[in-house]
């Protein structure tokens, strides 16, 4: 499902989609925006978007034949909640 696609039902719903448009750009940014400030992203009866630290690890270089270092980062992830069951 596209971004498009959500606004498209949003709006079905509630009748805008102007506001649907707004309020599904609004809660990504939010959640980017917790994200990056170290925090995770709570939504209850759907999960949580959180950031997991990768450790540092040595990895290869095919086309110069050598090994690097990758350092250790954080990426974003997301972990369904219980009630989260597809059928």
């Amino acid at each position: 499902m596209t971004k498009l696609e959500i606004v498209t039902r949003i709006a079905l719903n509630t009748g805008t989609e102007t506001t649907a448009v707004a309020v599904v750009e609004n809660l990504m940014e939010q959640v980017r925006e917790s994200l990056i400030g170290g925090e995770n992203f709570y939504l209850r009866g759907f999960g949580i978007f959180l950031r997991k630290c990768r450790k540092a690890k040595k990895a290869r270089n095919i086309t110069k034949n050598t090994t690097i270092v990758i350092p250790e980062h954080d990426i974003p992830a997301f972990k369904p909640s219980s009630f989260f069951t597809i059928k």
